[in-house]
C-alpha cells in the first residue's frame, strides 16, 4: 500500500496542485503554479525516504510552501461575497494542501500527531490533495459555470457547499468517532455525485472538442464508483459490517479518484479554459448576430461551456 499511496501523493503534489492553481487564478497564481513543482519536490522526495530527520526536514519545506499558499486564500477570491459558493470552494482548495503537509511532516517524523496512527496520517495526505484540493476546485468550477442557470443553479450551489463541508466533516470525524466520519462521507459523497451529475448532463454535452467530452465523461463516471466505495468503507468502520481494507481502498478508491477524476477533470477544464479566450475574441460579432436574430423572432443557440467559463471560480 505504501508505494501506491506515495505514487498518488506525488502526482497530487507535482501535477494536481499546480494545474489547479492555473484554473483558480491564471494571472495572480501563474508564477506560483510554475514554481510549485520546485516547492513540492522536497515533499515528494520525503515520501520515498525512511522516516527520520532528513525526510522530516524535506516535508517541512513543502509544508512552508503550503502554508504560504493557504495565506493567499483571502486575496485570491474574486467574487463580491465571502460566502459565495465558488469562493468557499476556492478557499477550501487553497487551504487543503497545508493540512496534508502538516500530516506529512508528523508522519515522516514518526510522531502520532493528536494521537492518530501513522497510517491514518499517511492517508490524510492524499485525501487533502484530492478530496480537499481537486474536488473542491472542480465543484467551484462547475458552480461558476452553472450557478446562475435555471434548473441547475441550486444543485451547483449545493455541490460547491457540500464538497468543502464534507471534507471538513471527515476531518472532524477523525477527532470524534466513526459515526461522525460516516456523516462526513455522506455529505462529501452527495456533493461529489452532484458534481458528477452536472458534469455529465450539463458540462460534457456543451464541450466542443471530443477529447474534452471524453475526459469529462470519465471523471463523472469514476466518481459514482469511487464515492460508493468511500461510503461502504465509512459505513463498515461505523457499524462493523464487512468492508474493504485500507490497502484495497488505496488501490481502488484512491487510484480511481486520482487518475479517473482529478487528472481527467483538470485536463478537461484546462482545455475548456484554453478555448475561452479564442471564443471571447468573437463574442462581439456573435452577440450582435444573436440580437439581430432575436429581433427577427429566431432563437439563438445556447452558448457552450467554454463561452460561459470564467477561469477563476
Amino acid at each position: 500500500m505504501t508505494v501506491l499511496v506515495n505514487v498518488i501523493v506525488t502526482l497530487g503534489m507535482l501535477y494536481v496542485v499546480p494545474a489547479g492553481l492555473r484554473l483558480i487564478d491564471p494571472e495572480r497564481l501563474l508564477r506560483t503554479a510554475r514554481l510549485w513543482p520546485l516547492a513540492a519536490a522536497p515533499g515528494a522526495l520525503s515520501l520515498w525516504l525512511p522516516r527520520g530527520t532528513p525526510a522530516t526536514a524535506l516535508a517541512a519545506l513543502y509544508a512552508v510552501a503550503c502554508l504560504a499558499l493557504a495565506a493567499r486564500a483571502p486575496g485570491v477570491r474574486r467574487t463580491g461575497r465571502a460566502l459565495d459558493p465558488p469562493a468557499i470552494a476556492v478557499a477550501t482548495a487553497l487551504v487543503s494542501p497545508s493540512i496534508a503537509a502538516t500530516a506529512l511532516v508528523a508522519e515522516r517524523a514518526g510522531y502520532r500527531l493528536l494521537g492518530f496512527d501513522l497510517d491514518i496520517l499517511a492517508l490524510t495526505v492524499p485525501h487533502f490533495h484530492f478530496a480537499g484540493f481537486a474536488a473542491a476546485l472542480v465543484a467551484g468550477l462547475v458552480c461558476r459555470t452553472l450557478g446562475g442557470r435555471a434548473g441547475t443553479g441550486r444543485l451547483a450551489h449545493g455541490a460547491a457547499y457540500s464538497v468543502p463541508a464534507g471534507t471538513l466533516l471527515v476531518l472532524l470525524g477523525y477527532f470524534v468517532d466513526d459515526w461522525a466520519e460516516l456523516l462526513g462521507a455522506v455529505v462529501l459523497t452527495g456533493g461529489m455525485w452532484a458534481v458528477a451529475l452536472l458534469t455529465w448532463r450539463e458540462i460534457r454535452p456543451a464541450a466542443g472538442a471530443r477529447t474534452t467530452r471524453i475526459l469529462l465523461a470519465c471523471s463523472a463516471a469514476v466518481l459514482v464508483a469511487t464515492m460508493l466505495l468511500a461510503l461502504w468503507w465509512a459505513l463498515g468502520e461505523a457499524t462493523g459490517i464487512p468492508h474493504p481494507t485500507l490497502t484495497w481502498m488505496a488501490a481502488t478508491h484512491g487510484l480511481g479518484n486520482a487518475l479517473g477524476f482529478a487528472v481527467c477533470s483538470l485536463l478537461a477544464w484546462r482545455r475548456l479554459a484554453a478555448d475561452a479566450p479564442g471564443r471571447t475574441a468573437t463574442t462581439g460579432r456573435t452577440a450582435t448576430a444573436g440580437r439581430t436574430s432575436a429581433a427577427q423572432g429566431t432563437t439563438t443557440a445556447e452558448r457552450t461551456t467554454a463561452d460561459r467559463l470564467e477561469t477563476s471560480p
